[in-house]
């Protein structure tokens, strides 16, 4: 009766170790979906755009009215550079200029000619070109990327851009003054590197730029360019990730299976003892005998990084162990073995650090709680590639299970 109470204490208490040591917890990374709006910040340098472009313009002075449209028109032109701080903000520098037509009354930047075609014949209108230079600085919003999300192959994006600028004449009678920018940056993509670019631009200067004042508050300048964005390398932006923390189980799901079923087979067991243990009330037992058939689970240790000393973590978790073994079969042999993170470190550091692990474990069994060094064997693995979970940290350890 005696042995029948104790073999079922002993296998309740194993039970108990088994638990405890399977509810070891580490931390495992998870990465999640990519969202089209979020992304990586870059760097100064990436992201940088330089480009030109040649096309007609318009200025509405106080006169220019009485013109026919297609002699108010004039060539123009543009060149810039710039920088994306994200897909949907960007800055630029650039000039643009050349020289407008117009009419003048006052003979300012006439080209001494009489204009003929206007009905206005009170007065006389002389023909009128400025030869003028336009610094100005421009904040580009994209909104195909701020409201469809950023795509880096997208063929079409429209961007709206607002600034301020610098106007000044080249020829007399010479004028500088401060104008206020607004347009159209439409562009399309070529390839990696070359957008094609239509870049639609007012521009808001103050009445006397022209040389002559009509009474009005400001005239504007119309220009209208078809030209080449060039993207300087690095382009493109990285998606962000978002990572999850969650506590999983040491022991890949294979290892946690096998735990399972051996924890099953102690719980029948304890059920037969139980069952046994009722029937000796009934009847005289003379010697019953209970084998000691138990094998203990795998259990894995694991170490700080380009470490071997064991943390009493791992010690309480070795002496669960160690009294499985001695109160389990002692024909069973286990294996002690040790790994390193093959991403760290040298071949040899590596296979300094696996024997040192395994050395560390088997003298704790054996030097602080008592195991029979017949039923161990120990061996290292040197550098290994991540186990479990695609976590170096779960490598950095000592393996031990019944061969």
């Amino acid at each position: 009766m005696r042995k029948l109470v104790t073999s079922v204490l002993v296998t309740c208490a194993f039970g108990t170790a088994i638990a405890q040591t399977s509810s070891t917890k580490v931390d495992s990374v998870i990465v999640h979906g990519e969202d089209k709006y979020k992304v990586e910040t870059n760097h100064f340098f990436d992201n940088w755009i330089v480009g030109g472009g040649a096309g007609v313009q318009m200025y509405f002075g106080d006169h220019n009215r009485q013109m026919r449209f297609k002699d108010q028109l004039s060539p123009a032109y543009n060149v810039y550079f710039g920088k994306w701080f994200s897909p949907g903000i960007g800055v630029r520098l650039g000039a643009s200029g050349l020289k407008f037509k117009g009419v003048t009354q006052n003979g300012s930047h006439s080209t001494g000619t009489k204009y003929e075609h206007t009905s206005w014949d009170e007065h006389r209108l002389y023909n009128q070109e400025v030869e003028y230079y336009h610094i100005h600085s421009d904040v580009l919003f994209n909104l195909s990327n701020i409201f469809a999300g950023y795509r880096e192959d997208r063929f079409y994006t429209i961007s709206p851009y607002v600034g301020l600028g610098w106007m000044f004449t080249k020829n007399e009678p010479k004028t500088n003054e401060v104008a206020a920018n607004a347009g159209l940056l439409n562009t399309f993509r070529l390839s990696k590197v070359v957008d094609l670019t239509l870049d639609i631009r007012g521009a808001y200067v103050n009445d006397r730029f022209d040389g002559e004042i009509g009474g009005r508050y400001g005239e504007g300048l119309l220009s209208t360019t078809l030209g080449l964005a060039f993207k300087l390398p690095k382009q493109g932006w990285d998606r962000a990730s978002s990572t999850l923390v969650k506590e999983v189980d040491q022991a890949s799901y294979d290892e946690l299976n096998k735990l399972k079923g051996r924890v099953d087979e102690l719980l029948a067991d304890n059920d037969l003892l139980r069952k046994q243990l009722a029937d000796a009330k009934n009847n005289e037992v003379t010697d019953v005998i209970v084998e000691k058939n138990i094998v203990v689970a795998p259990i894995l240790v694991t170490f700080k990084i380009n470490k071997s000393e064991l943390s009493n973590a791992a010690r309480v978790n070795l002496g669960f162990l160690a009294q499985a073994i001695k109160d389990g079969d002692s024909s069973v042999v286990y294996k002690v073995t040790g790994y390193a993170d093959k991403g760290t470190g040298t071949p040899t550091i590596n296979d300094r650090l696996s024997r040192e692990r395994a050395d560390a474990v088997y003298d704790c069994l054996v030097n602080e709680f008592g195991v029979s060094p017949s039923q161990l064997e120990k061996h290292y693995e040197g550098g290994v590639d991540n186990m479990y979970y695609n976590d170096p940290r779960v490598s950095r350890a000592v393996i031990t299970i019944a061969k």
